[in-house]
């Protein structure tokens, strides 16, 4: 198998390991590169500041194995812009990126809304030629919906990962944001919905644990043998 060059874009730091830490974490065992591109440092926040909010990251990052880079873009005030697109955009070819996830398009915060519209647009706009941007024309492949925390509906998945073998791996990323759960007693509980929720959708695949996706386009599979129950 080849090894992919992987972007999870999130609005803010803690997204990616809520919504899909364990898959990062088997992308990365399995010889993938992946990079969590966090557009803002998620703050204010009631018990966070930047700097903690960097430090839990860093921390977050190294135990999935995982890079990470944030674009400094104003937390609660994320905008779809051409400026934006390009951004994203040139991280997209300099990265030379063949799967991206992205939130899922059905969701409560506007954050998480404007950077899905960003990160669909600069997916097209990376394989511009003749343009300014960085790097060479690139077009990642393929695009995925991971569902984040702030999802009020239940929809459908396309596929779950099984990704059992790295449940707790995801969880202990999750406890590195001690400013987010652990600080804050109206977020306490959200690391144990979390994880019910893993052992949910793990249960539709026949599995302990995974984590669901959705996917605007047609997937192709070549040996059908190989889908999960």
């Amino acid at each position: 198998m080849n090894s992919l060059n992987v972007a999870v874009i999130a609005a803010h730091p803690d997204d990616a390991e809520l919504g899909m830490g364990a898959t990062i974490a088997l992308l990365v065992s399995q010889g993938h590169r992946v990079t969590i591109i966090d557009a803002t440092d998620g703050e204010p926040t009631p018990f966070g500041d930047p700097a903690t909010r960097a430090r839990e990251a860093a921390e977050a990052a190294k135990i999935l194995g995982c890079e990470r880079v944030n674009l400094g873009w104003p937390n609660r005030r994320l905008e779809h812009t051409l400026a934006a697109r390009h951004r994203l955009a040139g991280e997209l070819r300099v990265r030379k990126i063949d799967l991206m996830f992205v939130p899922h398009p059905e969701d409560a915060h506007p954050d998480h809304l404007a950077l899905t519209r960003i990160a669909v647009d600069a997916r097209f706009d990376a394989k511009l030629t003749r343009s300014e941007l960085p790097g060479e024309p690139h077009h990642p492949r393929r695009l995925l919906h991971y569902f984040c925390t702030h999802l009020k509906a239940v929809p459908q998945p396309t596929l779950v990962t099984d990704c059992s073998e790295f449940a707790q791996t995801k969880m202990r990323s999750i406890t590195c944001y001690r400013s987010q759960f652990e600080a804050n007693p109206a977020n306490r509980g959200v690391p144990a919905w979390v994880e019910a929720m893993g052992r949910f959708y793990g249960s539709r695949v026949g599995s302990a644990f995974g984590e669901p996706f959705a996917s605007p386009e047609c997937l192709g599979v070549r040996d059908l043998a190989t889908l999960r129950p």
